[in-house]
Order: C-alpha cells, then structure tokens, then sequence
C-alpha cells in the first residue's frame, strides 16, 4: 500500500472533476494548448531535452524526498507533457488527475532547476503548460481554484469587498496616527508619484503591514497615494491556476487603475507573485511588450529609501537574523543584494543562508502550492526538508522574506521541524529601527 503522503489526500478539485472527463474532451483541450497557445517554444524545449536529470539537483522536492527520481523535475515533465505528446492527447482522467497533482503540488514553477539545465529549458513553463491543460478541463485543486473565483467575482483573492477594504484602510491610518500623528493613507489622489499595491492577504489577516507603510511613507516625505476601488489588489493566483482569462482581467484593472491615478510609479508590496504577475507574466497575456507605468518591488523601494537617507536607523535590530531570497524577485528580478543591503542596514546580526541569491532552495509554497490548502500541507511540508536543515543550520532565530508565500510557507516549516524561529516581513523590522524626526512624532 502507498503510504506516501499525497497518496492519502481527498481533493474533490481533482478527484470529483475527472470522473465525468471523456477522451475527446481531454484530447480537444490539449490540442487547443499545445496547437494555438504554445506552438513554436513548446517544441523547442521538449525537442532539446536529452533527459539527462542533470536537473533533479536543483529541486528540493527531489532532495528532500531522499533523491526519489519520480520527483525530479525531468520526471515531472516525462509523466505529464510528453506522454500527452506521445499519446496525442488520448488519455484518460486518471492520467489527468496524476498531472495535476504533480503540476499543482510537487512542482512550485520556482525555475531554479532552470539554472541546473544544460541547455537552459523552461521547466517551470512545461510545468505550467500543464495547469493550464487542467483548469481547461476544470481539474484544480479546490482552494486553488476558491482564490481564482474569488479574483474573477472581486478582483481580488480573499473576498474583500471595496467598503471592508475602505474600512481597513482607514482604521490602518489611525493605528499609524498613534505612531505618527500625520500619517495618511491618502485614497484616490490623482497624479501622485507612487501608488502603492498590496495583494488581498494584507486587508484581510495582515493589516498591520498597511499602518507600516504609512508610517514608512510618512517618514520618507513621499508623495503617495492607494486606490479606493478594485484594482488595488494584485496576487493573483489565477496565474498560477491556469486560468490566463482571469489572470489578464486582475492585470488589466490593474494597471488600469494606476493609469487612470495618473501616478508615475507603482511601489509593489513585500510579494514576490505579484511582483512576476504584474510585471512578467500578465502583460505578455495580454500582448504588452512592457507593462504601461513603471513598477519597483519593495526590495528595490526600501533599498532606495536606506541609500538616499530619507529613511535614517535609530538603533539596529538585535536579533540574530536570516533570509529567504523569494525566487521571484531574487532569481527573476536579481535583487539578492539589494535585499542584503536592507537588512544590514536593519539588523546587526544576519547571518546568510547556504546557497543564497539565485541558487537559494524554494520555499515550495509560492507558485500556488501553499493555496492548494490543508489536504496538501503534509505533503509540501516533506517536500521541504532541505529548506528546513538550511535554515538550523544558520543558527537565527529570525528569518526575514519580503514575500507574502515565502513568509507563510515558512511559518509552516518553522511548526513542522520545530525549528523554534519566527518569521518577519522587512517593514516590521524598519517602523520598529527607524528614525521618527522629532517633528513628526505624537
């Protein structure tokens, strides 16, 4: 008997959805994918790979999994995209529920393996070939696919409606007031330099992140403004599900709202997704060479706001200090040392992890693997063993990630490995060592 953990999980995302797939639904739908959304680049990289596994090295669910070669990533590809190519697209939805496990749960499209490839192949995007085939055929795992209802009913991932996201807003302006008398949040202010985006998350269990910006902003004397309407919200995990439709309808309204601001940036929140969502993915959905309005990641913000000294430390942090490199906004954007500068700046005692920058392990809970909920936790959580042995053997009891997935999923690592350490985004350690000018304070 199986006993392995995804073995055991119930997800009727996936075990209800298939039961009714015929073959030439199936087959249709891989077709469409592979005839008139992948064509040329699909080829390319399934043509160029000589399936020498020189990639299961780089992915810690293969390492962590005591080097089962089933979870390498070249086997992740060989049991879904080219036995889809080999058999034309004839199979059946046994076959489509196993890829959607091993595209959904075991593959967090991190692209690490990328660097290990010869050749440089995309696995992430076979990967992601793959979920995009199963949400065409509505085969997602169920808390997965609530995020992409809840973004294609309100724009955003968590529910929030615009008067409760109003309502935060405001109560986060007077918890920032208690600090800072002047603090605002200012809504709707046309033709400010920044508008700041957040992802749902913070409204809805992290709002304290909202008063630390406008305490933030507050101090640097910029010139900011949120928007009161949808369109503020840019996780979008809708991406990550597959469904591109509703993936391109978050990004449009997006920068939509930022242009109708008439703002000359975007300052994007601590999360990495978003960060590949608003500035990668979406606008090559939508046919845009480049997104409309420039966008910073928070790495990039907080790093100018420290070099410039409109943001001056009173005293560093004391706490002995780590970091997770969010794949997104380290191995895709190259902000590894940026993101060092900040927390030295901050903290007087980091020490870095080992491998760092672009070559540090995924935290497996970006790319949708943490929002395939609780039925998989266990699973992902053993896929993390190697996360977990990187971060003890650093000695902190601090681990810093400007990264909404990675600081969750850490979370679930720390419980797992009693690892006896915390998790904190790089604006709580700033509001707590910033200078407040005496000007300013209540």
């Amino acid at each position: 008997m199986n006993k392995s953990p995804e073995s055991q999980v119930v997800d009727a995302g996936l075990d209800e959805t298939t039961k009714n797939l015929t073959v030439d639904e199936i087959q249709k739908v891989v077709n469409h994918v592979f005839n008139k959304e992948c064509a040329a680049r699909l080829k390319i990289y399934v043509d160029t790979c000589v399936h020498c596994g020189l990639c299961g090295e780089a992915c810690q669910t293969y390492l962590s999994r005591d080097r089962d070669p089933e979870f390498t990533p070249v086997a992740k590809v060989k049991n879904t995209i080219w036995e889809l190519i080999k058999r034309k697209g004839k199979v059946d939805g046994e076959f489509v529920r196993n890829m959607a496990r091993i595209a959904f749960t075991e593959c967090a499209v991190c692209r690490r393996c990328s660097m290990y490839c010869p050749f440089g192949i995309d696995i992430a995007y076979l990967l992601m070939t793959a979920r995009r085939i199963c949400s065409l055929l509505g085969v997602v795992p169920r808390y997965l696919q609530d995020t992409t209802n809840s973004h294609s009913a309100t724009m955003n991932q968590m529910w929030v409606q615009q008067d409760e996201w109003i309502d935060t807003l405001q109560w986060q302006e007077e918890e920032a007031q208690f600090e800072i008398p002047s603090a605002r949040i200012p809504l709707e202010k046309e033709g400010a330099d920044i508008m700041y985006s957040v992802i749902a998350p913070e409204p809805k269990i992290l709002a304290q992140l909202l008063g630390n910006m406008s305490q933030i902003m507050t101090v640097a004397g910029l010139d900011w403004t949120m928007p009161a309407t949808d369109g503020w919200d840019n996780s979008n995990m809708a991406m990550y599900s597959g469904d591109f439709e509703v993936m391109g309808r978050v990004e449009r309204l997006h920068w939509e709202t930022a242009a109708r601001l008439k703002v000359k940036k975007i300052v994007m929140g601590e999360c990495g997704h978003a960060f590949r969502g608003a500035v990668y993915d979406g606008p090559r959905w939508l046919g845009w060479q480049y997104p409309p309005i420039p966008m910073e990641h928070a790495i990039e913000f907080y790093y100018d706001l420290l070099k410039s000294g409109r943001i001056k430390i009173r005293e560093k942090y004391k706490e002995h200090v780590t970091v997770q490199d969010p794949c997104n906004t380290v191995r895709g954007r190259g902000l590894g040392e940026k993101l060092r500068y900040v927390i030295n700046a901050l903290c007087e005692n980091f020490t870095d992890v080992n491998p760092r920058f672009e070559h540090n392990y995924c935290c497996m809970a970006g790319g949708g693997t943490i929002n395939c909920g609780p039925p998989w936790k266990r699973s992902r959580m053993v896929s993390n063993r190697v996360k977990a042995e990187q971060f003890a053997d650093t000695g902190a009891n601090i681990i810093i990630t400007p990264c909404h997935n990675c600081h969750s999923g850490i979370e679930d690592i720390v419980g797992f490995y009693s690892l006896g350490m915390h998790v904190k985004f790089l604006s709580e350690i700033m509001v707590e060592v910033m200078e407040i000018p005496e000007a300013l304070k209540a």
